[in-house]
């Protein structure tokens, strides 16, 4: 399977920001996909998690409450909505699959659970 982001821009403080992830070679509800960030010189941090079974939802504690993770079945596509974006939000984000839809809901925030990633879609928040 293979995933596209794209979506990333710059947007000040405040602002929302949808990014996307295209799911090719498979059917996007076969797969949990989860955003990731990764800000310069930082570690890879969980963001949202979207389950395969049933569309659970996960987020990050920095981001639950601002932003939202959805599914478009017909599109094949993953959505993150931004909304009340802040500096500490700019970072390259990342959509990742995991083995086909087998990641527990104790497992979404493990980085090991993803093998598939897309490429990074770069997102800046400025004052």
């Amino acid at each position: 399977v293979q995933l596209q982001a794209s979506g990333g821009g710059s947007v000040q403080v405040g602002g929302s920001l949808r990014v996307s992830c295209v799911v090719s070679g498979g059917r996007v509800n076969s797969y949990t996909v989860g955003w990731w960030r990764q800000a310069p010189g930082m570690e890879r941090q969980f963001v949202a998690a979207i389950r395969a079974v049933g569309g659970t939802t996960a987020y990050g504690d920095s981001v639950r409450g601002r932003f939202t993770i959805s599914r478009d079945n017909a599109k094949n596509t993953v959505f993150l909505q931004m909304n009340g974006l802040n500096p500490e939000d700019t970072a390259a984000y990342y959509c990742a699959a995991d083995r086909g839809g087998t990641t527990i809901l104790s497992s979404l925030r493990w980085l090991q659970s993803y093998v598939h990633w897309g490429q990074g879609t770069l997102v800046t928040v400025s004052s």
